[in-house]
Parts: C-alpha cells; sequence; structure tokens
C-alpha cells in the first residue's frame, strides 16, 4: 500500500505527539542510570532542541483524549531535558512533568532528574488478587505464569507517581577526567566511529552510580468499595555501559545491577525487597543499499523479590506476604518486556527475559527536505524485527524459570527526532496483538 507524503506525515507528527505522553504515563522499565551526554548535531547550530506538539488520540482504556506536549533541551544546561504533557477528555485528564540530567554544583559528575504525573482514567486494570484475598486451592493466582487472560481487576481510578533520583559518574574507565560525554552527529549517525574497546570498567566505558526514591498512589474507585495501594521505595543501582552511543548503540554491551526496598511506612502497608539485574550486547553489520547501519541488538533481564511470602491456611488456599504490588518488582507484560500482552500481565517472585532486535536504520528519509517540517529535527527512520520470550515464576530454580516461556513477535519503527529515539511497536503473541508508542529503544 502507497502512503502519500500527507498522511505520512500526519503519522509522523502523531507519533511523536504520543510519544510525550507515554513519556510522562510510564515510570521506565529500562536501567534507572544513564550516561551523562550532550549531543552536537551537524544539520543544527542552535544551542536548544524545542518541541510543541498538541495531540489527539483514543483508546479503549482511556476514551477520546486531547492534549498537548513539549520539550527542551540545553535551555540552562546542555546536557539538561525539560518536558511536560496535559492532556484531557470526558473521562480521562492528566499532567506530566519532568526534569532530566540536571547538573549539581556546576559538577559534571552529579545529576539530579524528577518526574511525575497525576491522571484519573476511566479504566485500569490489575492482574492481582485483591488485597487480603486468598486464592483457592488448585488455582492458578492472577498474574502467575499460567493465570487466566481474564483473571483481573478492572474498575475506573487514579494513577499518581513521582520520583526523584541522583546519579554520580564515577572517575573511572573512559569518564575518568570528564563525567559527562559529547557525541558529534551527522544525519543522526556518529562522525566517530571508531572500535569499541574490551570490557573492562576500570579502563573503558562509563560506570554510573543511582540512588532513585519512587513513589506511586493508585485509587481503584468500584461497586465493592475503593482499593488504595501506595509504594514508597528506594531503589540503588549500578550501571556500566561500554557502547559507542546510549541513544543508539551499535557496539559495545551494558550491564546493570540494583536493589530495590520498600519499607512498611506511610501509607504502604507492605514491606519488600527486589532485586534485578540486566545485560545487553549490541553488534553491528555495517551498511547496505537500503540502510545506513544494521544492528544486532540483544537483552536479557533476570529479577527476584526474596521478601515475597506465601502463606496457606487450613484449606490450602494461598495468600502472598511483602510482595510488591503487581506494576513492581518481577513483572513482565507491556511497553517495554513482553510487548505482545498486557501492561504488568505477569507478576511473581520471580521474572527471567530474553530479547533479540534487528535494527535497520534506513538510508531514505522522506522528509528531510520537508522545510515545515524542520522543526522536527528528524535525522533518520529505522524499522525494526524482534521476538520477546520469557516468565515469571515462584522460584528462581533454573529448571522453573527456563520451561513454559511466553513468547511474542513483533515490527517497529522509529525515529530520532531532535536528539530522542521514538517507536511504534506492533507486537503479537497468543494472548493478543498490540501497539505502543513510546519513547526511546526498550534497551
Amino acid at each position: 500500500m502507497k502512503i502519500s507524503p500527507s498522511i505520512f506525515n500526519i503519522i509522523v507528527n502523531t507519533l511523536i505527539c504520543f510519544a510525550f505522553i507515554c513519556l510522562s504515563l510510564s515510570v521506565q522499565a529500562k536501567p534507572s542510570a544513564v550516561v551523562k551526554f550532550s549531543v552536537d548535531r551537524a544539520e543544527n547550530i542552535k544551542a536548544r532542541e524545542t518541541l510543541l506538539l498538541p495531540y489527539v488520540f483514543s483508546t479503549d482504556d482511556m476514551g477520546a483524549v486531547f492534549g498537548v506536549g513539549a520539550m527542551a533541551t540545553g535551555i540552562y544546561q546542555k546536557q539538561m531535558t525539560i518536558g511536560g504533557t496535559v492532556f484531557g477528555g470526558e473521562e480521562s485528564k492528566g499532567l506530566g512533568l519532568g526534569l532530566w540530567d540536571y547538573s549539581l554544583f556546576g559538577s559534571q559528575r552529579l545529576y539530579v532528574s524528577a518526574i511525575g504525573m497525576a491522571g484519573k482514567y476511566p479504566l485500569l486494570r490489575a492482574y492481582s488478587p485483591l488485597p487480603g484475598e486468598y486464592t483457592p486451592a488448585g488455582e492458578n493466582r492472577p498474574g502467575s505464569n499460567d493465570s487466566s487472560f481474564d483473571n483481573f481487576i478492572e474498575s475506573s481510578g487514579s494513577n499518581n507517581w513521582w520520583e526523584v533520583k541522583l546519579e554520580y559518574v564515577l572517575p573511572i574507565g573512559n569518564a575518568e577526567k570528564i563525567g559527562m560525554a559529547t557525541y558529534n552527529l551527522q544525519g543522526g549517525l556518529l562522525t566517530d566511529t571508531t572500535e569499541v574497546e574490551d570490557w573492562n570498567p576500570l579502563e573503558t566505558g562509563t560506570s554510573v552510580l543511582v540512588a532513585r526514591q519512587f513513589n506511586r498512589y493508585q485509587l481503584y474507585e468500584n461497586e465493592t468499595g475503593d482499593l488504595e495501594g501506595a509504594v514508597h521505595a528506594l531503589e540503588l543501582g549500578y550501571l556500566y555501559d561500554n557502547t559507542d552511543f546510549p541513544v543508539n548503540p551499535s557496539q559495545g554491551s551494558s550491564q546493570y545491577i540494583s536493589i530495590t526496598y520498600n519499607p512498611q511506612w506511610l501509607e504502604s502497608n507492605h514491606d519488600w525487597t527486589f532485586l534485578e539485574f540486566e545485560a545487553s550486547k549490541y553488534f553491528s553489520f555495517g551498511g547496505n543499499d537500503f540502510a545506513k547501519q544494521n544492528i544486532l541488538a540483544l537483552n536479557m533481564w533476570a529479577s527476584y523479590s526474596p521478601s515475597w511470602n506465601v502463606i496457606y491456611d487450613e484449606q490450602g488456599n494461598s495468600l502472598v506476604e511483602n510482595q510488591a504490588p503487581f506494576l513492581e518488582g518481577a513483572t513482565l507484560g507491556g511497553m517495554h518486556r513482553m510487548r505482545g500482552f498486557r501492561q504488568n500481565r505477569f507478576h511473581d517472585k520471580a521474572a527471567i527475559y530474553a530479547t533479540a532486535e534487528y535494527r535497520m536504520t534506513l538510508d531514505y528519509n522522506p522528509i528531510a527536505d520537508v522545510n515545515w517540517l524542520k522543526f522536527l529535527n528528524l535525522d533518520w527512520f529505522q524499522t525494526v524485527l524482534y521476538v520477546e520470550g520469557g516468565r515469571v515464576a515462584p522460584t528462581f530454580k533454573s529448571s522453573t524459570l527456563f520451561s513454559d516461556w511466553k513468547t511474542d513477535v513483533g515490527v517497529s519503527f522509529r525515529a530520532l527526532t531532535a536528539g530522542i529515539i521514538v517507536r511504534l511497536d506492533i507486537t503479537a503473541s497468543k494472548e493478543d496483538t498490540t501497539m505502543w508508542f513510546m519513547v526511546g529503544h526498550p534497551f
């Protein structure tokens, strides 16, 4: 099917606009720490990158929504970004604001970021038992690996969250002398294409420590009464990134390890602990007649909640204590991991996940010479083919984790605009076919 230029431009604008609301609606599943950097584009002599775009869309979960999103990079500090969105409709309304990578005290090693969202929605869905509700003996707990697609709580309500994080770039490896890297781009690709050196945190790559305090409050309003839940947790993590360009890696690798603890305090009723490890590897196959880049990207993620404990009553019915809520911890499904399933579809004591993406950065940019779209600063388009697999489990035993995997396959359309990647993922699984609009690669 041939797409006309006017329709194509509408699609591009819609994708970028929707990306702003997704940026505020979701807490990133990606590592909480990132390499600190600024980008110099050969096509842009301005010190600032800005976007202001309206959007409109309609979904089953949110109804018809109208809003506007905005972002700006380099207003006060070259690497700093601010952004936000406001939206509303007959049944939904929300406001999101964020600040990323503000350098404290003029340092190039210590950075603070803060982002938050307040919203009211007509449809919230939770694959989880009601608080204090036992799962009958012989039945699968909602959200477990073998649970029913139709076993969930659904109602209208509120979902509010905010977080603040501090990141410190260690004076080792590539960051020994300076904590913030600078990347020079032409056509969205690095002008310096030197080979990434071998894995060695003391000599190569960038190491970042992160402390993140995050909060979430959810209210489900249904006929049986209001259900409330809160999270007030602290995450401590370490990132080692030895890739050539963190925004769009073509070679090298990265690893992230963290521990999260949520004490039973304020409105939080559960005391829980969560451990995770993530690793990514990238291989470049150069260009060809239709693509400037061909990249194989691999990723794996393993997680475990040692505080998770199952108790039983005299009839053999089960209840989980000291667990992370269904949208935190060892969770799969949604816009980052297992994209062919509903958001937070699976949840348990442990989880394992793996994916492979083949990313082709196209040589053809259909809007490169469209003057009235120059403000998008859109450098390239990318098509991606991917496959995912993984499962959640009540134990971290390999015999369980590596059996009965859920899988999905998908195709993604991505663009680099104003130094930010936006993506549209279409994924199919045995349960569902989903479409996700999001900011950034999933890894």
